[in-house]
Parts: C-alpha cells; structure tokens; sequence
C-alpha cells in the first residue's frame, strides 16, 4: 500500500487540467500513441464542444520512480466551472494530495481559491504547478509571488510545466510520489469502501466506482451498501485504467470498480459504504456535504406519453451526476414532468443537452425559480416551489423569500462594477476587507431569486473572470413577491408564469412579451401577449394576423368573384377568434431564460 498515491488535478476553468492529465498518461505509458487525443478523458461529447470538463474522471497510472519501485497512481480529472464543484468535493474525498494548477498567463482566479479551500477543508497535501510556462504572455515570477501569497509554501515548492509541450511532466510525477502521503488503512481489517461516482451500463447494469478506505474485496464476495441495507454478489472487481481491467482482488487504498447487476438506480447512493456481509464495518464513512441546489425548474416531456421513460432515463442520469435533485410535478399546459434542482443554469443547460443527446429524450424547461414561503391570514404557512402552487393574494398575509450571504474575492480595480451589480440585484454590502494588496473580499447579503438567472455570467463578465463566487444560505426574509401570468388571447400559459418581486414584474413582463412576439409563429387571427398580476395587465404586444391568400385561384373575371371569397374569408376569421388556440413552440419556454436585464 506504501506505493499507492491517490491524488486528483484541481484549477480555475482553462488553465490546462485535462491537457495536463493527457502528458502525465503519456510519460507513464498508460496510453499508446494509437490511442491519444486531446482531453483524452473527457469522453463526453459535451465535453470535447464545450471545451469544459463535466465529470470527474478517474484512471490509473503505473509509474517507476528514480529509486527504481514501481508505483500507482490513481488520478482524478476534476471539473473546473463553479456549476460542477460538487464534483470536485467527491473527487476530493478520494484522495490524499492535489495538483494545484495555475496559468502563467492569468494568475490565481477565482475557481482556484474556491477549491483550494475545498482541498485544505479535506486536509489534502497541495503541490502548487504553474502551467502554461512556453507562452508567450506567461508571468512566471508574479504567479510564483501570488502562489506563495495565497498558501505560504516555499519557492522551490512550486513546480514550472507545460501542459502542451510536456515541459515539466517528470517533475510533477516526482513531486507527487515523493510529497503526497500513501494512503493509511489497514488491508486486514473489516471492508470499508466509499462511493464516488456511478454510471449505468445498458449491458452490465449499474457500475459503481469507488476507493477502498480499509479492509480488501474479492471477486464473488457478499457486498452490502449501508445506507439503502441491500446486499449483492461481487460479479466483476476491478481497476480503473483507460478501459475497465478486471482483478482478482482490490485492497486499502486503492480505486476501483464493483459491477453486481443492480438494475434500479435507487439503489447506489453517491457518499455511501461498500462492506462485506460476513464482516460488516461497524461505521459507515462520513460522506460528503449534502448538495444544496440553487435553481428550481421543471422538466416535462413533449409527448405526455413518454413520461414513464423520462422517469427512467433522469433516474439513471442521477446516477451519474450526484448534484441533480427532482421530484414529481404537474402543469396544465404541459402534463406530468418533474421539479428539477440544479446547480446553476450551466448545469441545467448540460442536464437538457444528456437528456437529449444520451437518453434521446426532447424536453421542455420551464422557467427556473427558488422556492418561498407564502403566510396566510388563516395562520396556515405553505412552501411554494412553483407559480402553479402561489396562494391567492387575498388569503395571503407575507412573503418570504430565501436570502442567501454572498462572499466575492476580486481584484480592487473591479470594485464599482461588482457593486452597481449587486445593489441593482436588491442586495446590501455587509462588508469590505482587503486581504491583499490585489486581492478584496466584499460580503453581501442578496436574495437568492435575484441571482438565479444570470448573476454568475454577469459577475464574470464585469470583472473579465477575475471573480470567485461562494454564497450559503441565511434564512428567509419579507418580501413584495407576486405571481406574473402569462396570457395569449385571454387563456393563461402556466409554463410560462413566474414569482417576481413587485419592483421588477412591469420590466420583466414587457421583456417577456417582446421576446414572445418574435417567437410565435403567426396564425391567420390576431394574437394578444399578455403579462398580468392578477386581473391587472403590465404588458401587453400584439401579433397581427396573417392573411392567406384565398384569391390566388381567381384568374381574372369579375371583381366581385374575389370580393366573394374575401368575405367568406372573413366569416371564417370572426369564427376562429373565438375559438383560436395558440401553439406555443419549445423556443418560448427556453426564451424566458435568455433574457437581458
């Protein structure tokens, strides 16, 4: 086991994490020539568009040191977007020691400093490595300082590579084996292994991976999962390489794979315990942090009959993203669906994307919120969780909305832009402290409806990505909300309504019905947009009809055989104003999210 190093990558999104992954394969031979390729461990198609590292990855390298031992390395790739860091606390919870990667070229930036924290919180052994040193643009020196700065290490501590070109790869291998710790655990005792990920197998059923904390499991042993108390047979055992390599046995401090047939999703629980039923563990290991979603939105199907295999296909998506939360759900307008929690809207955007993609699944989203609490005057307190379920105003005493502590590291030149964005999202600044020179913290309070929608990409945008976003919630407070519907022609579209605060729903209501204006397609009556509180209308555009064109059978003759034609045509409209219904395309829903303040 002392020749066992678990250790995982950790950097702010693009400072060259899977590129470097990609050397540390190819220095240690894990991977032929035949076989390499860019981000070679993103295997998600998503992954290779986006350019952005969705799951975390885990694969095992056999390394031979300078003191001529072999030795095993199990790496994990880890996400860097601030949607995916749950991701990374699971990555980190199976390890002993992190690369911290940082970009010559940027510096220290914000997902850097958020999973730093994450690492010292997990007590890992942190070996700092700038990356990206053959660019032209690189500041070796002043990341070097920032470095230093932020965890106090000694110069010589911090390792200079290049992902792309392979500078440095050796010393990297070195340092790992050398600083990070081998993991303690004891081979002998009862079995205690942590859940770290899953993923469904249309053939095998569920696989799960997991690392083996004390004890060892053999191929055909009797398993148990702690939490959910069923037991199963250990068909397949394994490790973790580019593909999955079967093995006898799996001992302390190693990685690895179990498949035991298990069909039902419900089943494996990410953060739970793998032990033996003949020698059961006496604790289960502590898991991770419960995930807390930020966005709530629903997801319904197109067809209303698919319903049951869209339950099937987000049980197994669960499986593989442990941060997705859901439960059922009903609209008039679209049927039965499901109450998503997401992470944030990039997450939720990824979550439509595999639906689609891997599980060939067409949904509709609706628009994202966060749940209330409604007072009403008979005393009675309800928890909304969407507009569908808001009480009626005149049985309603107070609102209260969740308000959330938002903590923004930044650079000092940034200060009034993060500010005018803060205060014009209703939020109040509690403090503002330096902690260096380049570096200040200001603390807001905000409520959490306000930076649902688009908070994160305005707060990176104002301050060109040099900004780190970490928030917790502190409870509920009073609030003017109200329940915006949605009309065309009179008739509401429930998909469409949304809980606003009293200030913003005139703005966001007029936005709303422009934006509709241009996505509805026209139909041969007029059709009227809009937005109302109650029985009071805030917004309102119109699309006029479109004529057809009745009297293109007419060759010439009489213009009274037009005339005729035109006049049944307009019987015909006075008809289908009345009973005129309007198909809403899925642009529509998807619309209400893209909106700019």
């Amino acid at each position: 086991m002392k020749h066992i190093r678990n250790f995982c990558i950790i950097a702010h999104i693009d400072h060259g994490k899977s590129t470097l992954a990609d050397r540390l394969l190819q220095a240690t031979n894990t991977i032929s020539e035949r076989e390499m390729m860019d981000q070679v461990l993103d295997d998600m198609d998503l992954e290779r568009e986006k350019g952005i590292t969705i799951k975390s990855k885990a694969i095992q390298l056999n390394y031979k040191h300078t003191d001529n031992q072999e030795y095993i390395l199990n790496l994990i790739d880890t996400p860097g977007h601030v949607d995916f860091s749950y991701e990374v606390s699971r990555a980190l919870a199976a390890c002993e020691g992190a690369l911290l990667l940082v970009d010559a070229t940027q510096g220290i930036q914000a997902q850097t400093i958020s999973n730093l924290y994450l690492a010292i919180e997990n007590d890992l052994e942190i070996i700092p490595v700038i990356n990206k040193i053959d660019m032209d643009g690189a500041m070796i020196d002043e990341v070097k300082d920032q470095i230093i700065e932020l965890i106090g290490c000694k110069d010589e501590d911090i390792l200079l590579a290049s992902g792309r070109t392979g500078l440095g790869i050796e010393g990297v291998l070195g340092a790992i084996v050398d600083r990070i710790p081998a993991p303690t655990g004891d081979a002998e005792a009862p079995l205690q292994a942590l859940i770290f990920d899953s993923v469904f197998n249309s053939f095998r059923g569920i696989i799960v991976y997991y690392r083996i904390l004390n004890g060892t499991i053999k191929k055909g042993d009797k398993v148990k999962f702690v939490s959910t108390d069923q037991e199963y047979e250990a068909d397949e055992i394994g490790i973790l390489k580019l593909k999955m390599t079967e093995k006898k046995e799996v001992k302390a401090g190693d990685v690895g794979y179990i498949i035991t047939g298990i069909k039902n999703a419900k089943e494996v629980k990410v953060g739970d315990t793998i032990t033996l039923v003949n020698n059961p563990t006496p604790e289960q290991i502590k898991g991770f942090e419960e995930v807390k979603p930020m966005v709530f939105a629903g997801i319904y199907p197109v067809n209303t009959d698919e319903f049951e295999e869209l339950r099937d296909c987000m049980d197994k998506l669960q499986l593989n993203d442990a941060s997705l939360t859901y439960e059922l759900e009903t609209s008039q307008a679209l049927g039965f669906g499901f109450r998503c929690g997401f992470l944030g809207m990039l997450h939720m955007e990824i979550i439509q994307e595999r639906l689609e993609r891997e599980f060939n699944q067409t949904v509709i989203t609706t628009v994202p919120n966060v749940s209330f609490v409604a007072h009403k005057t008979n005393g009675e307190t309800v928890q909304v969780n969407n507009p569908t379920e808001f009480p009626d105003p005149v049985k309603t005493e107070s609102i209260e909305e969740p308000f959330i502590r938002a903590q923004i590291i930044t650079k000092p030149d940034y200060i009034g832009n993060i500010m005018t964005l803060c205060l014009g999202k209703r939020g109040m600044l509690i403090n503002q402290s330096y902690l260096t020179t380049t570096r200040v913290e200001l603390i807001f309070e905000l409520p959490l409806t306000e930076i649902v929608f688009d908070f994160y990409d305005k707060l990176k945008s104002q301050t060109r990505g040099y900004a780190s976003f970490d928030y917790h919630p502190i409870g509920m407070r009073q609030a003017d909300i109200a329940k915006m519907d949605i009309l065309l022609n009179g008739d509401k579209v429930d998909a469409l309504s949304a809980l606003i605060h009293r200030s913003r729903a005139q703005d966001f209501g007029r936005k709303l019905c422009e934006k509709l204006k241009e996505l509805l397609p026209r139909q041969q009556f007029q059709i009227a947009i809009q937005a109302a509180i109650g029985a009071k209308v805030i917004a309102r555009e119109n699309i006029s009809a479109m004529r057809k064109d009745v009297t293109a059978k007419c060759y010439g003759g009489d213009i009274s055989r037009k005339r005729k034609l035109l006049e049944k045509q307009k019987e015909g409209k006075k008809r289908m104003r009345q009973i005129g219904n309007v198909e809403v395309p899925q642009e529509a829903f998807l619309a209400v999210l893209k909106l700019d303040d």
